[in-house]
This record gives C-alpha cells, structure tokens and sequence, in this order.
C-alpha cells in the first residue's frame, strides 16, 4: 500500500464554535439513539427538542464565560497537524459526531484524496456506547463500503497514553504527597451500564493500571479516587458524582483529572475548571487543581503510533 493511500481517522463528539452551533450540537446529541435511547426516532426527536429549548440558554451562559466557544475545535485541528508531521504512514483527518466536521462530509474528502483504507480511532480511552459506538457506526454508515475499515475500540490500557497521564499528574503534583487525586470520568445514566455498556469496568480497572505506575513511579497522594462528573437529568447515574466526592476533602488539597477526556473541552474548561472549583471553595477546599488532558502533546502523538502498531 503506498503512502497516504490510508487514513487515520480521529473521531470525536464535537464542540459549539457558536451559539448556532451550540444548538446543533444539543439537537444531534439528543437524537442520537445511543444517547437518548428512545425506540421510536419520532419520540425521540420531540423530547431532544424539549429538551434543547430548555437548556440551550442556560447552557450558553457556561460557554460566555469559556470565550464563546469550546477549546476542542483549535486543540483538535493542532492534534491532526501534528499526526500529519509525525506519523508518516497515515493522513490524517478528524470527524466530529455532533458538529463540523461531520463523517459525510470527510468521507466525501478521502473519496477525492484517493484514500482505500481507514483507521478509526475515537478519542475515547474507554469503550463506551454513547462515545465510542455512537461515532464508529455513524462513520461506517456514511462510508458504506467506499474503504476498507479497521476500527480501535478502547486504549486505555496502552502504557505510552498511560504515561502521558502520570507526567501530567507528576507536573501539577510537583513532588507535594499532600494531595487527593480524583480521577473524574464523564457520568453515565446506570440503565445503560446495567444494560452491558464496559464503560464503568474499564474506568475503574484504568484507575487501578494509573495508581499503579504512579506508585511505581514514587507519585505519591494521601489518597486516590474515581468519581463522575457532567449528570443531567432525573435517572440514576453512576456514583459517587464529583461533587460528593469533594464533600470528602474539606481542609484538604485535591488535584483533578478528567480521565474520559482526551481533548479539553467544555466539560473539563467550564465543569472542572470553573463550576467545580466554586463548588470546592464553598466546601472550605483547600488547593484544588486540574490537569489539562493530552491534547496535542508530543508524547501523545507517540502514544498514538503505539497504538496503531498494536492493532
């Protein structure tokens, strides 16, 4: 196969440029069937927008004070650059699930950029349904059989990614042992765990793999935790949620990172950063720290080359 006659395709779920955009965002999350897991797409398409109309302000006050837009878009486009440098056997592309870039319009791109084979790779480490499902049918279904597909379904137990998250751990820790770490994975509704998603077996057996390097690695913390964050809505979710995890650590120090995330976005510059840390200086919390996720990191581009050579 010659060069860049093969294309790796990042797939992620997308962030709002705009409040136009925000509102796409919302009404294609929404409807996506393993998200809002309603049989009928009917039904299904008038409580997404019941939903939309009554979140959509609300939801666009947490990006004004983000700059107006989620830091996923410039932090991904900088992360497929960098793959085009580094990683030669590949061109690289980038779909988002909810916003632009869309699968149907990239899909038309490879078409005209004489791609025959696709290696998709969601930005998810964790396998889950509603990320992970959600983006590699929606690609396969507009690509019908235009490519030959291979598809990675999780990562997170690639040792190179894993490193990556104990340096980032080790730089805001700064050699000070008197921190709780939180490990703070995007929330999931209990039914759909229950219903056979990994999503929460995997989380917790990551947790286990990052608290043994960075024991290996002599990163010590007064003690280690996984809690989720970003619930919406009146279902169980799993537990425990970020917020009574921090109940825990009043007087204390805590350091956060979002281990479901692979770009920073909304969920880690508002929720995390913002919303999050209100909430622990009003629970008398006393250092309270976030890690940025890998981004473009140049570590995390070898990370990626490992992780094509292992599948």
């Amino acid at each position: 196969m010659e060069n860049k006659k093969k294309a790796l395709i990042l797939l992620n779920m997308g962030g709002a440029r705009n409040k136009n955009e925000l509102k796409m965002f919302l009404t294609n999350m929404f409807n996506d069937e393993n998200i809002l897991t309603i049989k009928s797409s009917f039904i299904r398409k008038i409580v997404a927008s019941l939903i939309v109309n009554k979140r959509l302000n609300e939801a666009w006050k947490n990006y004004e004070l983000i700059g107006n837009c989620s830091p996923i878009n410039p932090l991904t486009e900088k992360l497929v650059e960098k793959c085009n440098e580094k990683i030669k056997d590949f061109k690289t592309y980038q779909v988002m699930r909810y916003t632009p870039p869309f699968a149907k319009d990239v899909i038309e791109n490879l078409k005209k950029d004489g791609i025959e084979e696709v290696l998709l790779l969601p930005l998810y480490p964790q396998y889950s349904t509603t990320t992970t499902k959600s983006s590699l049918e929606d690609f396969i279904k507009f690509a019908k059989n235009s490519f030959k597909i291979k598809s990675i379904n999780d990562f997170y137990r690639n040792d190179k990614f894993n490193s990556c998250i104990v340096d980032e751990i080790q730089r805001i820790q700064d050699g000070k042992d008197d921190f709780n770490l939180i490990f703070s994975a995007h929330g999931l509704p209990q039914k759909i765990v229950d219903n056979g998603d990994p999503y929460e077996k995997q989380m917790i057996e990551h947790v286990q793999i990052l608290s043994q390097k960075l024991k290996d690695k002599n990163i010590n913390f007064k003690s280690i935790n996984l809690a989720y964050q970003s619930k919406v809505g009146p279902l169980k979710w799993l537990e425990p949620s970020l917020e009574d995890m921090l109940k825990n650590f009043k007087g204390e120090k805590v350091i956060i990172y979002p281990l479901s995330f692979i770009v920073d976005n909304s969920e880690t510059t508002f929720e995390l950063d913002i919303e999050y840390r209100h909430i622990s200086q009003d629970l008398g919390i006393l250092d309270y720290k976030v890690c940025k996720c890998v981004n473009y990191n140049d570590n995390f581009i070898d990370a990626i080359k490992d992780i094509i050579d292992k599948n």
